[in-house]
């Protein structure tokens, strides 16, 4: 029997404002995590991104909110300043039908707008470590009555040296608080968090042996260092992608290759830590209403993002861990879609590669710059398909499956009419369907 959000308790109210933006079915790991959070238990949930946990704790959140109660009742903590926007329009999303103010709360931005925010005692609290710290510290922001605390992306919390905030955060909350922790993996010390703060927690683990995603067909094409940006421009003219993601390993890289492909006349901008917060917003606005078809970025937007309609992930370098790689593709091919993922390597790259590979547990085909293969190689897990392809395209036929599926996701979109790149110069199609999304 298939569980629906009634069966975990989700009203009628909230599942509308699901359905309003195509959320019908609950995924594993909110199947595993709304039963034990709605009866009130902590939860330990090990999921990586892109596997709905973001629902899976706010859910049981709004569903056990008292609207009138007059201070904040619920602290949700991340680590980065995207993630935490991104999680507060999540939370938004559902509290416009229980009349629930929300506030997201990070660095970068004016310190006076967000004490008029507190000022309003929203009872949801989204924020980065530091500055939620900081609002304690000034007095703007009283925990007291918290009930509910997540920490969301423990373990990136830890690469950023952010626990002892963290750790703070939790111990001046109330001690009758409910306490959800989530993160892609479980090292020493955030299992010591979870021990330390939390009473008997569940301990759950979002299903999938796979290291990366199993709907994200990966390749490698292999260029010279001097050729990098004319094979992306290559890749980007054949596959057509909707919306794409190209990573790479500095922000000066990313400015470089963002104004490469601008002078051909692709759609893109720069993402990256140097930018101010107000830039990086309107760069992501941009890039989620496919005003922009491609975004040029940095880690810092590699993990925590949910953008819808991401088709495509080009990793223009190499990245220096496994976990960063995961991270990255995982950009594509998320909530049950289907992506693909390319990585450019230069014979620098080899012993990289070969590391890789090992760690992910699959040998990666090689494409050429059109996607055909270049060697009878094939992943040792099955690849998946990119979103709509046509049924019974072959796994090198990947002309016809990018062009279906950007027509597709262009037809979703709908409406206004942009240039023609010269790098698409040749797919008039293409550019009929895309434009702004509909209201």
């Amino acid at each position: 029997m298939t569980t629906n959000f009634t069966s975990l308790g989700i009203r009628p109210e909230f599942q509308k404002a699901l359905a309003l933006h195509g959320i019908h079915t609950p995924t594993p790991v909110q199947e595993q995590a709304i039963p034990p959070l709605m009866a009130g238990k902590d939860v330990v949930g090990q999921a990586q991104t892109g596997t709905g946990k973001t629902l899976a704790f706010v859910l049981p959140i709004v569903e056990r909110l008292e609207p009138k109660r007059p201070f904040t009742q619920a602290l949700i903590m991340t680590p980065t300043r995207e993630l935490a926007v991104q999680i507060a329009k999540e939370a938004e999303r559902l509290t416009k039908t229980v009349e629930v103010d929300v506030a997201a709360i990070y660095g970068g931005t004016d310190v006076e707008r967000q004490i008029k925010k507190l000022e309003q005692l929203p009872a949801i609290v989204v924020g980065t470590p530091g500055r939620l710290l900081d609002h304690v510290k000034r007095g703007t922001l009283s925990l007291s009555g918290v009930r509910f605390v997540v920490v969301d992306e423990a373990d990136e919390m830890m690469q950023r040296g952010f626990l002892e905030e963290v750790e703070t955060l939790i111990a001046l909350s109330s001690d009758k608080r409910q306490t959800m922790l989530f993160s892609a993996t479980m090292p020493q010390p955030i299992r010591q968090l979870s021990e330390r703060y939390m009473k008997k927690p569940e301990q759950l683990r979002a299903p999938g042996k796979q290291v990366t995603a199993a709907d994200v067909e990966q390749s490698i094409v292999e260029t010279p260092e001097s050729e990098k940006t004319k094979t992306l421009l290559r890749l980007l003219g054949h596959y057509r992608p909707y919306l794409a993601m190209v990573f790479c390993s500095s922000k000066g890289r990313a400015n470089a290759v963002s104004e490469a492909l601008k002078e051909e006349g692709v759609e893109c901008d720069a993402l990256h830590g140097e930018l101010s917060q107000a830039k990086r917003e309107n760069v992501l606005k941009r890039f989620r209403e496919a005003n922009l078809q491609v975004l040029v970025a940095t880690d810092i937007a590699a993990r925590g993002l949910d953008i819808e309609g991401v088709t495509h992930v080009f990793n223009y370098d190499v990245p220096q861990d496994v976990e960063w790689y995961v991270h990255r593709i995982g950009r594509t091919g998320r909530a049950g879609e289907s992506g693909l993922a390319i990585t450019l390597a230069t014979p620098r790259d080899k012993m990289r590669l070969a590391k890789l590979e090992s760690k992910i547990g699959m040998k990666l085909p090689r494409r050429n710059t059109e996607g055909g293969l270049l060697a009878s190689e094939v992943a040792k897990k099955t690849p998946g398909k990119l979103p709509n392809a046509r049924q019974g395209s072959s796994a090198g036929n990947g002309k016809s499956r990018g062009a279906d599926a950007s027509r597709k996701r262009g037809g979703q979109a709908g409406g206004k009419q942009t240039k023609t790149p010269r790098y698409a110069a040749s797919s008039s199609k293409r550019n009929a369907g895309r434009g702004s999304k509909p209201n």
